[in-house]
């Protein structure tokens, strides 16, 4: 269940609430359900996947992936799996716990484990929308945001691309001040 938090500590749960707090940014959020297919519900219980495995859930989810080549142009995805075993994980995301822009609109459906994207709102405050299972999300090109995961440090996402590039940040200058692993 998606989560954004203010500053101030307020929090809203409710996705339409979300939906239009975000909505001056054109950040896109959805749920979209990985089905009951018993095979793609076993390979996300697993805490890390084989490449071969990981193609498995990729081709049972790609109804998702067709509709968007279609309608929106994207040419290709991947799923991208971290654990607390990965070595040098924290090293690996700390590039994006920056606030930073793609030249690309960033986009991940969560299927397993949970992330933090955090946003400049037009009037420069911030807010923090922790995302989990079955949750969409698209930030934009060039929408200043970071992203870090919760304590548990666990998380399945495909990632859907324009480019075969994939997201380059480019920094801003904009200091995060919300405390890294607070959203737990």
């Amino acid at each position: 269940m998606a989560i954004l938090r203010f500053e101030d500590g307020t929090t809203y749960t409710n996705l339409e609430d979300i939906s239009k707090t975000l909505a001056p940014l054109n950040v896109a959020l959805n749920y979209w359900t990985v089905g009951n297919n018993r095979e793609t519900r076993n390979l996300l219980n697993k805490a890390a996947l084989s490449d071969e495995e990981k193609e498995t859930v990729l081709q049972a989810l790609d109804g998702y992936f067709e509709e968007m080549k279609q309608k929106e142009g994207y040419q290709a995805r991947d799923l991208i799996v971290l654990h607390p075993n990965i070595p040098n994980l924290d090293a690996m995301l700390s590039k994006f716990e920056r606030c930073h822009t793609h030249a690309d609109d960033e986009v991940r459906y969560i299927v397993d484990g949970e992330g933090v994207f955090g946003f400049v709102l037009k009037d420069k405050t911030q807010v923090e929308l922790t995302i989990g299972p079955e949750e969409y999300i698209n930030v934009p090109a060039n929408t200043e945001h970071w992203f870090h995961l919760t304590e548990k440090k666990r998380i399945k996402a495909v990632r859907y691309f324009i480019t075969t590039e994939g997201w380059i940040p480019e920094y801003t200058e904009t200091v995060v001040r919300f405390p890294q692993g607070v959203m737990s």
